[in-house]
């Protein structure tokens, strides 16, 4: 049922202790460190992970040293092009290099909105320096490592207290780090500090499709990375439980892609929807609406992993005649749902049964299943229907989930 990699954020995250994690998940050393070879900073930096205990959990520490990395006192900092460079010039997959981007530039989007400057003057402040350039793209380079199907992130715990950095003593969470995590369950517990940073919230948010409890799974590697304070009574780490998935459903961050169009012939209508789910929609649907000027019009709804959300924009663009989109992110949530095939008179069809929380809400035959008996029987669909919904109550398909 596919490849789920939970994050249990109970004490934060970041980007060493997230691949300190993957590392005492599996992930060969040796493998990371070719990767991170490529960026070409031997010369500045050298990388290390070690066995560490934090509160007694036993727990890998990812390191970055720099070497000649300091200029009078001071770290280096690199701007956006220089890092942008250094990606694109590594023996990184083109989807690393491509995630390692966005986020870089997601991260001097953010700086440029808090400190009112334009993203091409932003001085990228503690995440231009080296470590953190390394957790950014180890992280990428790990977490798509391990091809997980889905990557679903408990409520993230932030921290309390304050911060010190180069703008000053500033309350967790710290300005950039409080914008990435917008829209993504958060919390605060645990000792004062800070547990969320921004290399953390930037990999938890851009891989996390969903936020919640433990999905249902069949639990095959666990992971702990370890922070660098060690508080007395709360083991800073973070886990990551890797395995099977057991069961569909959950809560998953999707976008909704929507706009109004007026001014098309109507077959058209139908050629955009099959276009839509080509581009990777998942659900598609038309409302009638009346528009300026009193004009009936169309208005096009389209729900959406986030990472295809520019292709369904862009057909949107050349497949209709709007001249404008607008996106959101949401939060979706669904019932884990499970394909039952019942024997029925005439020849057998799917159930789809939807749980929630290990108890069966729902269950619906497949209706082209139907349809496609009624045509061979000559009966009607109605008819074949209400015999696969009886077949599946015969089974003894009721109750709570076998999960």
């Amino acid at each position: 049922m596919g490849r789920i990699l939970y994050l249990d954020c109970y004490s934060g995250a970041s980007g060493d202790m997230l691949i300190g994690a993957l590392l005492d998940a599996g992930l060969p050393f040796d493998t990371l460190r070719a990767a991170l070879g490529s960026l070409a900073l031997e010369d500045e930096c050298r990388v290390s992970a070690e066995r560490v205990s934090r509160s007694g959990i036993g727990a890998t520490k990812f390191t970055v040293t720099e070497t000649t990395g300091e200029v009078g006192g001071t770290h280096r900092h690199r701007h956006l092009p220089g890092i942008t460079k250094l990606v694109d010039q590594s023996a990184l997959s083109d989807s690393s290099k491509q995630r390692a981007n966005r986020l870089f530039r997601r991260l001097a989007e953010t700086e440029a909105t808090i400190h009112q400057m334009p993203v091409e003057k932003v001085h990228l402040h503690e995440v231009g320096a080296l470590d953190s350039i390394i957790d950014i793209v180890g992280g990428v380079f790990a977490l798509e490592w391990f091809g997980a199907d889905r990557v679903v992130a408990s409520p993230i715990n932030v921290g309390s207290g304050t911060v010190t950095c180069e703008h000053g003593t500033l309350p967790v969470p710290a300005p950039a780090t409080a914008s990435l995590v917008s829209g993504v369950p958060v919390y605060a517990a645990g000792p004062p500090g800070e547990m969320l940073t921004p290399t953390g919230a930037l990999l938890v948010t851009e891989f996390a499709g969903e936020y919640g409890p433990l999905p249902p799974m069949r639990i095959e590697k666990i992971g702990y990375g370890a922070g660098t304070r060690d508080p007395a009574g709360h083991p800073n780490v973070l886990r990551v439980l890797a395995g099977e998935a057991t069961g569909t459903g959950g809560v998953e961050r999707l976008a909704v892609v929507e706009c109004e169009i007026d001014d098309m012939n109507p077959q058209i209508f139908g050629v955009l929807m099959d276009r839509l789910y080509a581009a990777g929609a998942v659900d598609v649907f038309y409302t009638p609406v009346q528009m300026k000027k009193n004009r009936p019009g169309t208005h096009v709804t389209v729900l959406v992993p986030r990472e295809r959300r520019e292709a369904v924009s862009a057909t949107l663009f050349r497949e209709s005649t709007t001249i404008g989109v607008r996106h959101m992110d949401v939060t979706r949530e669904t019932l884990r749902r499970e394909l039952v095939p019942v024997s029925t008179r005439f020849g057998e069809v799917r159930c789809k049964v939807a749980w929630r929380e290990a108890v069966v809400v729902n269950v619906a035959p497949e209706f082209d299943d139907c349809a496609r008996l009624a045509e061979q029987h000559g009966v009607p669909v109605k008819e074949v229907h209400a015999d696969a919904a009886k077949a599946y109550q015969d089974i003894g398909g009721t109750g709570r989930s076998p999960v």
